[in-house]
């Protein structure tokens, strides 16, 4: 067998200028992953110049091919790509490597860098949120496209390292992705065989291409991953299999070109040292100094990609202009999805109750809201981790999305929880679609990574959990969530709402279309009646996170607050209470976070300080209340797990009950 060829002097010139951008920049700062860009600098660059369709320029051009970095550790070889290629982000910024406020943190964040499609470093969320941007690609392409006027073409690419293959999100993610058929989603694998324990023999011995060819993949194998022709024809190849996902496994060399740190774990995630530095770059022929060093025929080079981007986003907006001309109606609808937008009148049709009306279960209002705007907002879509007739979340007018049926807007994720988070997040941050995930609350334990990213990022994900606490009954406390909604609540930046009615779900579902951010619904499994609001706060204070929905017969002396299911027992304590001659108000408080935002004024008006009686009442863990009740006050919650039962004994039996609620509130108020 012949040697593989070796680059020539302009390629490798480009590709040290890679690497050692990327030793020099975590030298400096004294902390990183040299060896990752170090070792896949030379794939990253037939990558990135020759096969990836992007405009530095405009880093949001809408068909532009997507770029995860899932191993988010190596940021600083996406961080030399973007800068080397023309992107917003100077040599400067490199320099600043992981100090505060610079645009080149430790791990790649989104709308913090340009150019970074995703936030990544947690493993396997890259890897998942790939698969999300491809399936959004094809489901638009399917929307949008007609013979001859393909304004939806472009490809997901990402390169993957041996920790992403390890997390188990990667395999719910690749059974998915084979599942559907993903053609344009292709992964080039860092095979360096090396992890922050040392070789991964230690603990990672499976042949992971048989495995992707399981799951229903394309896999290839390129035995030098510095082979830049090789690594070429391996992804051409990869772009001409349009009905499997592709898996590129390129041997590599973690900290290729350090003398005492290749391809040991000492390369991983520490700095090479000032003396290993300079002994690297003498091996590959650089100079000691300065750092930072950019040669101008490689920044030439480079370069080329502006004019590339320039020339591949005009004849794009040429191609939508003439899209324009033959099909007005979809070019509109193509605007106003791409712009995150909503429809005037996209709200006509949602539901209306009553107290007439009978009991519902929230989740099944959800459904109806789901059904309701399906029409209007015609680029919602989602589905279920198996579990759509239980979360009420499966529209038969929207057909299916299956390999075969791309255009439909149900989604089968199957029992894969925390894949689903991150392909929703993937979908939601290619653009153009308003995805939506659905299980059990308890179950959110299985996804809270994703949920995580998704609030981090700020990007609009609507996370559905029903079945939301013991009233789901008899299958026991496995099921039933207890410390759920407060351990979402602890996530800065992401909404929880628990609605107490069908009038409440309506308006929480409003809430959440409305938000640039992600929002969790928490629902129940049980019918809950239509609450009286005669003489309160209209339900619209549902957006301002807590209202008054029922207030004292005179002077308020206690407040009793309450979310979801439990606002129902707090009504009834209100009337216990007042047949006793204490006077309480009831405040309805289905999100934190919303009543968070409101002014001082507002919370004080609903919470009046003078107030100090307080009752907090809601069938999950009391962690966080004495917030809203005081140090004094008293919150009816769940200190233990729940118990197989129907849901009315459980809820007699763990005291949440208008009887004991009220007797809790009447020693408060007699002290």
């Amino acid at each position: 067998m012949s040697a593989p060829k070796q680059p020539e002097r302009l390629d490798q010139l480009c590709i040290n200028t890679i690497r050692m951008l990327a030793a020099d920049a975590v030298q400096k700062a004294k902390s990183g992953h040299p060896g990752m860009p170090m070792g896949a600098a030379a794939m990253a660059y037939v990558l990135w110049t020759r096969i990836l369709r992007h405009h530095p320029a405009n880093p949001a051009w809408p068909d532009r091919d997507r770029f995860v970095l899932s191993a988010g550790h190596g940021s600083m070889l996406l961080y030399a790509l973007l800068h080397l290629t023309g992107y917003d982000l100077s040599l400067e910024d490199l320099r600043q490597f992981r100090q505060w406020g610079s645009r080149t943190p430790g791990h790649p964040e989104f709308g913090h860098t340009p150019g970074v499609e995703t936030t990544t470093g947690p493993l396997g969320q890259g890897f998942a949120n790939g698969v999300g941007m491809a399936i959004a690609e094809r489901w638009l392409a399917a929307q949008f496209n007609r013979p001859d006027h393909a304004i939806v073409d472009h490809y997901t690419y990402g390169i993957v390292g041996d920790g992403d293959l390890m997390e188990g999100i990667s395999s719910e993610a690749a059974s998915l992705a084979g599942h559907l058929g993903l053609g344009k989603l292709i992964y080039l694998y860092d095979d360096n065989k090396i992890t922050i324990d040392g070789s991964t023999d230690l603990a990672f011995t499976e042949d992971v291409g048989r495995r992707f060819e399981a799951y229903g993949g394309q896999v290839q194998r390129v035995a030098d991953g510095n082979d830049l022709d090789a690594v070429e024809t391996a992804i051409r190849a990869a772009q001409r299999e349009t009905a499997r996902p592709s898996l590129v496994m390129c041997r590599t060399h973690i900290g290729f070109g350090s003398p005492n740190r290749q391809d040991s774990s000492k390369a991983h995630g520490e700095p090479l040292g000032e003396d290993e530095l300079a002994i690297t770059k003498q091996r590959l022929g650089w100079p000691e100094s300065p750092a930072f060093l950019v040669p101008d025929e490689v920044r030439q080079e480079f370069r080329k990609a502006v004019e590339r981007g320039e020339r591949w986003e005009a004849a794009w907006r040429q191609r939508l202009q003439a899209y324009a001309a033959a099909f007005p109606t979809e070019a509109a609808r193509w605007s106003l999805w791409m712009s995150g937008a909503l429809p005037e009148g996209w709200d006509a049709a949602l539901p209306r109750y009553t107290p007439d009306d009978p009991a519902v279960a929230t989740r099944a209002v959800s459904g109806k809201v789901i059904q309701a705007v399906y029409g209007p907002v015609a680029n919602l879509v989602g589905g279920s981790a198996d579990l759509a007739p239980s979360n009420n979340t499966y529209v038969p007018a929207g057909g299916e999305f299956q390999a075969g049926a791309p255009g439909g807007r149900n989604f089968r994720f199957g029992v894969r929880e925390h894949a689903m988070g991150a392909i929703a997040n993937g979908m939601a941050l290619h653009g153009g679609l308003r995805p939506y995930t659905a299980t059990f609350l308890v179950f959110s334990d299985y996804m809270r990574p994703a949920i995580r990213l998704a609030a981090l990022m700020g990007i609009p994900v609507v996370f559905i959990f029903t079945h939301d606490s013991i009233g789901l009954g008899e299958d026991g406390p496995t099921h039933q969530p207890v410390e759920h909604v407060m351990a979402l609540r602890t996530i800065p930046g992401l909404r929880v709402i628990r609605p107490a009615d069908a009038t409440e779900t309506v308006e929480a579902w409003r809430a959440a279309l409305t938000h640039h951010g992600p929002t969790c619904l928490i629902l129940t499994r049980q019918n809950l009646p239509i609450l009286d609001r005669a003489g309160a706060q209209p339900a619209g204070g549902v957006e301002r996170g807590a209202y008054v929905l029922a207030e004292a017969a005179g002077k308020p002396q206690a407040i009793l607050i309450a979310t979801g299911s439990e606002v129902e027992v707090a009504l009834g304590a209100q009337k216990i209470l007042q047949e006793k001659g204490v006077m309480a108000r009831v405040v309805s408080m289905p999100s934190w976070e919303l009543f968070e935002a409101q002014p001082q004024a507002y919370r004080d008006a609903v919470l009046p300080p003078a107030v100090t009686a307080r009752v907090a009442v809601e069938a999950g863990s009391p962690l966080g209340w004495h917030k809203y009740v005081g140090l004094d006050g008293d919150v009816v919650g769940m200190e233990r797990f729940g118990a197989s039962a129907p849901a009315k004994v459980l809820f007699e039996q763990f005291g949440f009950t208008a009887e004991n609620v009220a007797a809790r509130a009447s020693r408060l108020v007699k002290g």
